[in-house]
């Protein structure tokens, strides 16, 4: 069996666990959704898509996989790394700051695009968060 086919299971076993958990939550209430309605849906989103990857890589042939590659393991750990530094950073610069800062990082770092490449990606996210958050819907962002 692939590896696919073992992060299906694990993956469908956290989407049940997502849905029992979510379904002692309220679905809706009188304002409307409720805590349980988004992650209920995601649980069961990721319970199909999970149950689907592992019917798949159940009717493969088997197939032998390339070996892992060493240089792949350090850019997801870096990636994960960063992203651990950038959520313990938002207390200290905010949230607008903190997720800029962890796309320029992914986009200039990880996938080695120019630097104005990556500039304009992390403005572009930002502002979005900004418009969409704080100014459309009246959340404050941390």
């Amino acid at each position: 069996m692939s590896s696919d086919f073992w992060s299906g299971l694990a993956l469908g076993a956290l989407g049940g666990y997502i849905i029992a958990t979510a379904s002692g939550w309220e679905y809706l209430g009188p304002e409307g959704p409720g805590p349980g309605f988004f992650p209920l849906w995601y649980g069961i989103a990721m319970l199909v898509l999970s149950g689907m990857l592992v019917i798949t890589n159940a009717r493969k042939k088997v197939i032998i996989e390339k070996p892992v590659d060493r240089a792949e393991i350090i850019r997801a750990l870096g990636t994960w790394l960063a992203f651990a530094v950038s959520i313990a950073a938002l207390k200290l610069v905010g949230f607008i700051i903190g997720f800029a800062a962890l796309t320029f990082f992914i986009v200039a770092v990880m996938y080695r695009r120019r630097l104005r490449v990556a500039a304009s990606v992390a403005l572009a996210g930002a502002a979005a968060f900004y418009v969409l958050f704080p100014l459309a819907l009246g959340v404050p962002l941390p």
